[in-house]
């Protein structure tokens, strides 16, 4: 028989030390962290939910076409030759498993006025550019788009150094610029929701939107859906916003131009992070951030997205806070960096005590030493508050998915549907410890280390800004850490359009059958 005294002895102290005045304050802010979240939560899905009932009503109402706009009479031929002129900047690095269904979903949009996509990559090297240059000759003709070679970045983030190129090659007559990463999957009125939202209102400044994580069954990429599914909270306030995610930002194309506030510049000189960058900008001189509660797009992660790359991938995360271009970032990561890292351990800590209460508890039913020493009632009820906190917390993180899942699908009724049952919902409760415990580990060792490696190129930031950049081609994978991309692949299968390509090229030619002019 095993000796269980020790244990016994190390579990009577525990269970002891975590019924604490202290103790006992942590484990109700873990309740009440559990809780926030969940009405958060609640608050998001309503705002979601109100898009969805519209979406039904004006559908009931003879508008079948409301995934698209919101007024059928914004259809008519008299309106859409009045729409403005947008720019559609991707920066691309690699090629994955799911790019080119996301291209495809980004140039077959559906809005009605001029628009030209500008592909940007590194060189021609890049695997990418042999694909789009594949996408772009199926579609020449009937969609404006083309590639733009920015070459090797020196002192900025290889994606903002892109941009920045996109920006130079977009057209003079283009009053909106939107950057898309290449793992969004747009929906077919996603450009005219944002460019309405924009001619509704001229003192917005930057348009967002919001990735809804679709995991694919490893523990890393439900990782990374808990890591944002806070953050949902934020970009469903169907309107004004201080969250801005870089895989959608909607700006005034003069801004550029005129390098307002230092938009081009703060960017280009030694610029890491684009969305936090612009943030803080927005920020410090007062300008409106919004988020339209459409604007969230099917986030689908690499099949084989392994641990290993998650935590690069959150030490990319953290590595952004290290870098910043004023006081008033500094001070805004420095916020972010002290508040997450704080609520992070805050969440995880509650756990350890309500196991160590919860096995104190068993073990006290076989030993006369604990059933003597413990107050097995008083130490369950604090661990029994934590679970019913957390069983709120993931019904709710649940309904906000569904929600979420079913906008998604309303708006794009041709694409792939998407569904809630893949969903691992006892992956994601371990998600959520194992995400929140490691995010302190990263945020410090990003603040002491001040670099990062990503997609084969190493980043050294000094005083919040890009000191040095190395690259590697040899000595490290083929493929970036978080999409699973191929960085230096050679061509490879593009597959047959769609109907909603279809649509596109005849909404296209309906509207200006040759291309615009340069």
């Amino acid at each position: 028989m095993w000796n269980l005294e020790p244990l016994d002895a190390l579990l009577a102290v525990l269970s002891r030390a975590f019924c604490s005045p202290l103790a006992i304050f942590i484990q109700i802010q873990g309740c009440v962290i559990c809780l926030t979240l969940a009405i958060g939560w609640c608050g998001a899905a309503y705002v979601r939910n109100r898009e969805i009932r519209r979406m039904k009503k004006d559908a009931d109402g003879g508008n079948y076409f409301s995934f698209i706009c919101q007024d059928i009479n914004d259809l008519e031929h008299s309106a859409q030759v009045n729409l403005p002129r947008v720019s559609v900047i991707m920066p691309l690095k690699g090629f994955g498993e799911h790019n080119m269904q996301n291209w495809r979903s980004q140039i077959t949009s559906l809005y009605g006025g001029p628009l030209e996509f500008l592909f940007v990559v590194e060189s021609v090297d890049d695997p990418a550019y042999h694909v789009v240059s594949g996408l772009i000759s199926e579609f020449k003709d009937s969609v404006e788009a083309r590639i733009v070679v920015a070459g090797i970045s020196t002192i900025c983030s290889q994606k903002i150094h892109n941009q920045l190129a996109g920006i130079e090659n977009m057209h003079k007559d283009s009053k909106y610029v939107l950057f898309l990463d290449d793992d969004v999957r747009l929906h077919p009125g996603s450009i005219g929701a944002l460019t309405a939202e924009m001619q509704k209102n001229p003192e917005i400044f930057i348009q967002t939107g919001y990735p809804l994580d679709l995991p694919s069954g490893s523990l890393g990429s439900y990782c990374i859906y808990e890591y944002h599914m806070p953050c949902s909270m934020g970009f469903a306030t169907g309107g004004k916003t201080f969250f801005l995610w870089g895989g959608c930002m909607m700006m005034h194309a003069n801004d550029f131009r005129e390098d307002l506030y230092g938009v081009v510049s703060g960017l280009r000189d030694g610029g890491y992070s684009d969305d936090m960058t612009l943030a803080a900008i927005a920020g410090e001189h007062k300008r409106l951030i919004t988020s339209p509660p459409v604007a969230v797009f099917p986030h689908p992660l690499a099949s084989d997205l392994s641990f290993s790359r998650y935590w690069n991938y959150l030490r990319k995360q953290t590595f952004v806070l290290e870098s910043y271009i004023s006081n008033v970032n500094w001070l805004m990561n420095r916020a972010l960096f002290s508040s997450h890292c704080y609520l992070s351990w805050g969440f995880v800590w509650p756990y350890f005590m309500a196991l160590t209460h919860f096995l104190a508890a068993l073990r006290s039913l076989y030993s006369d030493r604990l059933s003597r020493e413990l107050k097995v009632s008083s130490c369950l009820t604090l661990a029994s508050c934590l679970v019913v906190s957390t069983v709120i917390e993931l019904l709710s993180m649940w309904n906000l998915t569904k929600v979420e899942i079913q906008l998604c699908n309303m708006l794009s009724p041709e694409g792939p549907r998407v569904s809630l049952k893949s969903y691992n919902w006892g992956l994601i409760f371990l998600a959520m410890l194992v995400d929140n415990f490691l995010y302190p580990v990263s945020a410090i060792r990003s603040h002491f280390s001040q670099y990062i490696n990503w997609s084969g190129v190493r980043y050294y930031l000094r005083e919040g800004k890009i000191s040095k950049i190395e690259r590697f081609k040899e000595d490290v994978a083929n493929y970036s850490d978080l999409g699973g991309k191929h960085l230096y692949g050679k061509r490879v299968y593009i597959p047959k359009a769609s109907l909603l390509s279809s649509l596109s090229r005849r909404l296209f030619q309906w509207h200006q059958p040759k291309k615009y002019d340069s």
